[in-house]
């Protein structure tokens, strides 16, 4: 038997989910056909509305984000920068919104570390991406396809992070009173061919480290597209299809003093029994 070779330490490393290479230049590609940003538009409304409610002035913020133009416009006091493996973020930030782009991220855990230590005490940490059940539709038409055309299957979604993983990050990364909500959203497309458009339009393309590096066969596009216009029509408007996405909003703040805590383990004053026992009348 011939020993395994032991590999340099820099080749034990994990395999990245994502091609860094494919996913800038997919970026770069949705800037030619002119950005599509209903997502980020839907995200920014209810960044708005979440800060709206707070009873707070932010002063210091900074934007990570991968559309840098249209969240500099939303908030044009902002330190905006690009969702790098290693973010340069300044220090002492009352405010930090992760914006449309932690999805992508393959340690999306040290993104939210590095926005969380820029932030001053009591400060705020927010995040919007696709995530949960993000565009179903299209991938059980294309996944049916593949499979029916070719006999096997091909890395083409990236997978999307559940609420309730995600909400579990931002404990992780050490923020307190940490929140996860989501905003199920059902659009119209003509047809699966308009998706796809709209989808490089917003950078989404497959930038997978596993992706096919050759063309799929049109077949496969040909009978996802009749496949989906059968199984997922929009109710509301003949002839159209509905693709459906789920925006998860992550909130989370800086450890401060003046926060709320949990009570102690055994420094309740009364007892959970006798707080269920029925009163007599």
């Amino acid at each position: 038997m011939t020993a395994a070779p032991i590999l340099p330490p820099s080749d034990r490393r994990p395999r990245q989910l994502t091609d860094p290479v494919a996913l800038r230049r997919n970026r770069a590609r949705a800037d030619r056909l002119g950005r599509a940003d209903p997502l980020h538009r839907i995200a920014l409304d209810e960044i708005e509305t979440r800060l709206a409610e707070i009873n707070r002035r932010f002063t210091r913020t900074a934007i990570v984000t991968s559309w840098p133009a249209f969240w500099a416009a939303a908030f044009p006091d902002a330190h905006v920068i690009p969702d790098t493996e290693v973010l340069d973020l300044p220090a002492d930030l009352d405010l930090v919104v992760h914006a449309m782009s932690l999805h992508w991220a393959d340690d999306p855990v040290g993104q939210i570390v590095q926005s969380a230590r820029a932030l001053k005490a009591d400060g705020l940490f927010l995040a919007a991406l696709p995530g949960g059940d993000t565009l179903p539709e299209l991938r059980d038409t294309l996944t049916r396809a593949e499979i029916e055309v070719t006999g096997g299957l091909s890395p083409r979604f990236l997978p999307m992070g559940e609420i309730r993983d995600l909400g579990a990050l931002l404990s992780r990364a050490g923020l307190a009173l940490p929140v996860a909500d989501h905003l199920p959203l059902r659009l119209s497309y003509r047809d699966l061919f308009h998706l796809a458009h709209d989808l490089r339009a917003m950078g989404e393309g497959n930038a997978l480290s596993d992706r096919l590096r050759h063309p799929s066969r049109r077949e496969i596009f040909a009978r996802a597209a009749a496949d989906y216009a059968a199984r997922y029509p929009d109710p509301d408007q003949p002839g159209r299809v509905i693709a459906s996405f789920d925006l998860i909003f992550l909130t989370g703040w800086a450890p401060a003093a003046s926060q709320p805590k949990p009570l102690r383990p055994g420094s309740a004053q009364a007892s959970l029994t006798d707080a269920l026992k029925p009163r007599m009348p």
